[in-house]
């Protein structure tokens, strides 16, 4: 059961530094290890960040021993109530470099405040001026982990980083959102458009839709979550990606089915037309914007094979 810091003495209050120190230099460690990769120069200051960490260690480990002797009770953060609970979001197959700065400044911030109160809770002069010296070195790295993108970064590595962080968006997000967005656009053309001609019914059409849409949806986004984990390719969390595919899917799929929600069938085949071309725009556009395709490729390739599902299923709807 956690204890209250109020009910800390200087003994434990020292302790209780020195785990911290310890905690946090290793999970910067963690940063550096993990966005070395595709981060190199952030990697650098995220050990750079550690060092200090350990730094510190050494110097509470010198006042502990000066007041207390050898012996060091284990205290941690988890033991004393009011610190934040670090998930280990580090240990995952990918490292954001957005989760990561976030984290630091966190941390920095909790162990600015930690030290803030520790110093008025201790009498000794020595344990005094170091917890206070601390403190103002940690109000120091709260704003180097605030604006971590900007310190210690030229402007040539900051574009690499950048040109980084915006490749890994387009492999874990964009990739698999825009395949399920395709998918669930086109694929359920057929079926949809095969129901209303061949019913002109537009609550039978609308079931077909649904059905359609929520089966791609379902299918697409196991099959993206199955298809690796992330580890070597990159792609990110399996179940994220497919997460992201799977809704997309399902999206793609509700966008043209949702017009027969209205009981005129002629309004609701105009409508869902009209929301198929903004569909095919939107997938055109993003295959523009983000896997470099020119626009005016993009928005043929996609419209023509759109365009041909479609005839396929009025045909055969209305054969």
């Amino acid at each position: 059961m956690a204890i209250s810091f109020k009910d800390l003495g200087e003994r434990e209050i020292l302790a209780l530094a020195v785990s911290l120190e310890e905690e946090d230099g290793r999970i910067y460690g963690e940063f550096a290890e993990g966005l070395r990769k595709n981060f190199p120069a952030t990697a650098r200051i995220f050990e750079q960040m550690r060092d200090e960490e350990s730094e510190h260690r050494r110097r509470l480990l010198d006042q502990y021993r000066l007041r207390f002797g050898d012996h060091l009770p284990l205290i941690r953060r988890q033991d004393v109530k009011g610190f934040t609970d670090h998930k280990p979001f580090w240990l995952g197959p990918t490292l954001s470099l957005a989760k990561a700065r976030n984290a630091a400044a966190v941390m920095e911030i909790e162990t600015t405040r930690f030290y803030e109160a520790a110093m008025q809770r201790t009498t000794d002069v020595g344990t005094r001026k170091l917890l206070g010296d601390l403190a103002e070195i940690e109000r120091e790295h709260t704003h180097m982990a605030e604006s971590l993108e900007e310190k210690g970064l030229n402007a040539d590595e900051r574009v690499a980083e950048d040109e980084a962080q915006r490749r890994l968006f387009v492999l874990q997000i964009v990739q698999p959102g825009l395949a399920g967005l395709m998918d669930g656009s086109v694929s359920t053309l057929a079926p949809l458009f095969a129901a209303a001609f061949a019913t002109h019914d537009t609550k039978k059409t609308l079931l077909v839709g649904l059905a359609a849409s929520v089966g791609a949806g379902i299918s697409m986004g196991f099959a993206e979550a199955l298809s690796d984990d992330g580890a070597l390719s990159g792609r990110g969390h399996p179940w994220l990606r497919g997460s992201i595919c799977g809704a997309m899917t399902a999206l793609g799929g509700l966008g043209h089915s949702l017009p027969f929600l209205s009981s005129s069938f002629h309004f609701a085949f105009v409508l869902a037309v009209g929301v198929v071309l903004v569909e095919l725009l939107v997938i055109a556009w993003v295959r523009h914007k983000y896997m470099d395709t020119p626009l005016l490729a993009a928005a043929f390739q996609v419209v023509v094979g759109g365009v041909l599902v479609f005839i396929a299923g009025v045909l055969i709807g209305a054969s």
